[in-house]
């Protein structure tokens, strides 16, 4: 029997009349590790909170901040709305980003429902601010599906000190190979890194619903997501 899940929409900074908030769900009773999930640049949809609440069933903390809480439109976006979340995802700051990745590793890691153990988790723009929580944010472990932009950060990939895996479908209309190539070779030699990839799996496999999911692709991806998890728990 799953137990209790508590639901929270807390606000853990506020700045210039802005408020980063975010979407919690955590099992109501005793302290649980924590997990930090990025959302794609849709922001915290749906498919998001329900990942929040299905891991609080299992026993985690799990929390989607809002990271589009600088932006001029701070919601979600609605998945037919693909250009306006895309001129959206043009303007982030990404230093900012892993700023905000760090802050919200820092207050789901100092509750008082914590155990102190945090991992993050991430999916296109989420996947790259994930792993920017992995070498900026002080996250213990990290897991990185299909992310934008990994290749612009090689030199802090190959300096990596905690677990990360970065997943990648191999029919990506957004993430060319000539970007996973470079990415696998400056993991080359670092334990610490794990790369899968998945044939014919395209942009987006992991989420329900969307036209590019994948359940083979899902299946194999949760074995190794849930082994590396495993070790915080």
């Amino acid at each position: 029997m799953a137990p209790a899940i508590q639901i929270e929409r807390p606000v853990i900074v506020t700045e210039d009349g802005r408020s980063f908030d975010g979407y919690l769900a955590r099992p109501a009773n005793g302290r649980s590790p924590g997990l930090v999930i990025f959302s794609e640049m849709w922001g915290v949809a749906p498919s998001k909170t329900e990942m929040a609440q299905d891991y609080a069933k299992r026993g985690w903390c799990a929390y989607a901040p809002n990271m589009f809480w600088r932006s001029g439109f701070t919601g979600v976006v609605p998945f037919e709305e693909a250009d306006r979340a895309w001129q959206r995802l043009n303007t982030f700051d990404w230093q900012h980003a892993a700023d905000d990745a760090r802050v919200a590793v820092h207050w789901l890691r100092t509750q008082a429902f914590s155990s102190g153990s945090v991992a993050a988790i991430g999916f296109c723009m989420g996947g790259r601010t994930a792993f920017l929580a992995a070498t900026r944010g002080g996250v213990d472990a990290s897991i990185s599906l299909y992310a934008l932009g990994i290749a612009k950060h090689l030199d802090e990939l190959r300096m990596i000190t905690t677990p990360l895996q970065l997943h990648y479908g191999l029919n990506d209309e957004h993430i060319p190979k000539s970007e996973i190539d470079a990415v696998i070779a400056a993991a080359k030699g670092n334990h610490n890194v794990e790369v899968h990839l998945y044939p014919g799996a395209e942009h987006g496999f992991f989420t329900k619903g969307r036209p590019a999911f994948n359940v083979e692709a899902v299946g194999a991806a949760t074995v190794h997501i849930e082994r590396l998890l495993s070790t915080l728990t």
